[in-house]
């Protein structure tokens, strides 16, 4: 059960007269109504109220659910005087003197009990209000618009006015429990009366008219008091119940995610499957790796880079197993930039069959193809990158909480806002995704930028100095498989 579900259970026990017993010494609400009316007509005679229409008997159809013997139905305009407030034009708000309260005002105060107010009006014209009525102590206000239903209730020492339409004021000249009130104005009950009359309009409102039409149930005055005070004796403990319950939807919302960083960290650490001496090491795997670079280096596939300085102790973040080897991204593999052919030229993009990859395109581990595509002609001045390779976004806003990144499986092209990276041997694609994905934090905090409006990767600095953790090609297979295995569970948690 959620906290609202709870204080909504609370709610409705309360109006139904299950929260607490009933006591045939406090009289009954039949006895209450009749005081109300009396003072009713009191107010009308004396020219305080207006005479109204009367309003229809409620009948049985109305009644959502069964209430004590002692209390009764009764209608908001049988038992409250609902008035809304003279017309204050825009010429009159003023920065400073009596506070001014909208729709947006009243919803925070019945809230918070606080509101940083941002409008005004003089005191004299407030003087003036108050001639045909202004909110007194006990009157309920509640927002007609946004928020609909709100209610505060007015204290003593208020003094403020309200603007017409966006909020109405329930005078309690019958002197119920304005809390009672309140707590009926935040009811489910309440809260269906209301949407079910603001339906099928542009703008959800709450008006007079409405207002007067909707019903609740009436205790005795003595019994109102102890159902408010055992509703403030309990909501004390639906919010201690809400924190702990916010706790825990916040832990189970991030526990997916979590426990997939957890199992990337593990692999990456070498602690996600044993160590096989058997399967060789990344030593000699490296070894591989740099025989197959001269060689592509010598056929001119590949440029001769200048040499990278040794890894220090000081830049490994963790530890890795005997048999890995620290690395950097450029020993292994060889970055390159996209570019975009000229949109303007029709021969370029026109019935285009050649992918062209952009970082919209980058929603998927494996990247088959791309929103737009180019044309021969426009690819013949660009790199056809091969499945296997590996593509990033290293431009874009995206980059303030993720590194898109993303395995090719066809040929294609890409523009200026990603780079790919083509590794020397192309059996380590899926291995170095995924160690890449479980540093993704790490690059984010230290190797991005904000260039004006729209942030980057640091790409020399990451490329050629962050060093990652290189283990045999054997054990990468099976880190793999153990990870495709594992993160599956991890996405059917969410």
């Amino acid at each position: 059960m959620t906290p609202q579900e709870l204080k909504n259970s609370i709610l409705q026990l309360a109006i139904q007269g299950k929260l607490v017993e009933q006591r045939p010494e406090e009289g009954t609400a039949q006895e209450l109504y009749a005081q109300i009316q009396a003072e009713k007509q009191r107010l009308i005679k004396e020219g305080k109220i207006k005479k109204e229409k009367p309003l229809p008997e409620i009948t049985e159809e109305e009644k959502s659910f069964e209430i004590p013997e002692g209390w009764m139905w009764v209608r908001f305009g049988n038992v409250v005087n609902i008035v809304s407030a003279r017309r204050v034009h825009q010429s009159d708000w003023k920065k400073e003197g009596v506070p001014f309260y909208r729709a947006r005002e009243i919803a925070k105060l019945a809230s918070d009990g606080f509101v940083d107010n941002e409008l005004f009006i003089s005191p004299e014209l407030y003087k003036e209000f108050s001639k045909s009525g202004v909110p007194q102590s006990g009157d309920l206000m509640v927002s007609a618009v946004g928020t609909l239903g709100k209610t505060y209730v007015v204290k003593d020492k208020d003094k403020f006015y309200y603007k017409d339409a966006s909020v109405i004021c329930l005078e309690n000249y019958g002197h119920i429990l304005p809390e009672y009130l309140k707590y009926i104005m935040s009811s489910e009950m309440m809260m269906r009366q209301i949407r079910s009359n603001s339906g099928g309009t542009t703008v959800a409102t709450l008006t007079m008219v409405r207002m007067a039409q909707y019903i609740f149930p009436l205790p005795p005055l003595a019994e109102q008091k102890r159902i408010v005070a055992k509703i403030e004796e309990l909501l004390p403990l639906v919010d201690r119940y809400e924190q702990a319950w916010t706790k825990l939807e916040n832990f189970n919302r991030r526990f997916p995610e979590d426990m997939k960083k957890s199992i990337l960290q593990q692999a990456i650490q070498g602690k996600l499957v044993e160590q096989r001496p058997e399967e060789g090491t990344a030593q000699e795997l490296y070894a591989q790796i740099q025989a197959e670079k001269r060689r592509l280096i010598k056929e001119g596939k590949l440029k001769k880079e200048k040499p990278l300085p040794e890894i220090t102790e000081e830049e490994k973040p963790f530890e890795i197993p005997e048999g890995w080897m620290w690395v950097r991204l450029t020993e292994i593999g060889s970055f390159s930039s996209g570019k975009t052919p000229d949109m303007t030229n029709k021969s370029f993009w026109d019935n285009g069959t050649v992918n062209w990859m952009t970082s919209k395109d980058m929603k998927e581990k494996y990247l088959n193809e791309s929103q737009m595509k180019i044309t021969e002609v426009a690819a013949q001045g660009m790199t056809i990158y091969e499945p296997g390779t590996l593509l990033m976004v290293v431009r874009s806003g995206i980059l303030k909480r993720m590194l898109p990144l993303c395995i090719l499986t066809q040929k294609s092209t890409i523009n200026q806002d990603i780079k790919a990276y083509t590794l020397v041997l192309n059996s380590l694609s899926t291995y170095v995704y995924y160690m890449l994905k479980a540093l993704e934090p790490n690059i984010l905090f230290n190797y991005t930028k904000r260039v004006t409006t729209v942030d980057s990767l640091k790409f020399d600095e990451f490329s050629r100095q962050m060093p990652v953790p290189l283990p045999p090609l054997a054990e990468q297979k099976r880190i793999v498989a153990r990870l495709e295995e594992l993160l599956p569970l991890c996405e059917k948690l969410k």
